[in-house]
């Protein structure tokens, strides 16, 4: 079986799907940089004229080398999810998914997870949460929130986490999805370094992994670091699982993984219990 990579995989061989992954981080994080520059007013130091020399050849090589990357990237559907985000968020039904979906900091990494109750239960990845410094979430439209961790299921990959709010958006959970193959669904999430990224993607079949339980579906989509935690959401706008991971699987190549709702069903009749 292939190796699984969830959030922050670490490999020695990158795909070019991967080392496209990282191009997009470096860019975003480059343009954070020049934006914090630009607000606290810094100018960059001045060089001496040798040294302004070597960085200007280095910068040439570079422009005509992105040029031709850039063509690469656009060719290929490792850059498809930015699009089809585009396309999906003007959807009614799709902006209204997104408000209830999060970013979630712990204090050292992000992830996503997603409301399934107006008074602030928030769904994610145990992983996402492991370890966490602290924990906070981030509504589109409500904004930062302190969270705590009340329920946390590394066998299947499940956390729980508390908001102190009201009235706060939130998605439906499906009772007992039949997962078709090739049933149309959406997920949406953090992946790289964008938030509140809708994405499409088809349902494939059910896989039984390595030192779990229970099987976990594959998903024929776009999946990426940054999108753990994320819903996916089937045609009647119901959460029918959350995505965890990512793995190749021959013939299909690489596939999204999630924990069917039902695992998540039992988790939250576990802390009822409590």
């Amino acid at each position: 079986m292939s190796e699984i990579h969830n959030a922050t995989p670490k490999q020695e061989d990158l795909t070019e799907e991967e080392f496209i992954e990282l191009v997009l981080e470096e860019q975003q994080k480059a343009l954070a940089q020049e934006r914090e520059e630009r607000i606290h007013g810094k100018k960059p130091k001045k060089q001496k004229p040798f040294v302004r020399w070597i960085v200007w050849g280095m910068a040439l090589v570079l422009f005509f080398n992105t040029f031709a990357l850039i063509f690469q990237i656009y060719s290929i559907p490792a850059i498809e999810f930015l699009k089809a985000s585009t396309r999906l968020s003007t959807q009614e039904d799709i902006q209204t998914y997104k408000k209830a979906v999060v970013e979630i900091s712990t204090g050292s990494s992000k992830g996503t997870g997603f409301a399934i109750s107006p008074d602030g239960l928030i769904v994610t990845n145990a992983h996402v949460v492991e370890d966490a410094m602290s924990l906070s979430v981030v509504f589109p439209d409500e904004g930062l929130m302190k969270a705590t961790l009340i329920e946390s299921d590394p066998a299947v990959d499940l956390a729980l986490l508390q908001v102190e709010a009201e009235q706060l958006p939130s998605l439906p959970l499906a009772e007992d999805p039949a997962f078709s193959a090739d049933e149309h669904v959406y997920f949406i999430g953090n992946p790289l370094s964008f938030t509140g990224i809708a994405n499409e993607g088809t349902l494939l079949e059910a896989i039984q992994l390595e030192d779990w339980q229970e099987p976990v579906m594959m998903l024929k989509a776009p999946v990426y670091r940054g999108n753990s935690g994320s819903p996916v959401i089937d045609q009647q706008g119901e959460v029918i699982g959350v995505i965890f991971a990512t793995m190749k699987y021959e013939p299909i190549g690489r596939v999204g993984l999630f924990v069917p709702v039902q695992q998540l069903q039992l988790l939250l009749e576990e802390q009822h219990k409590k």
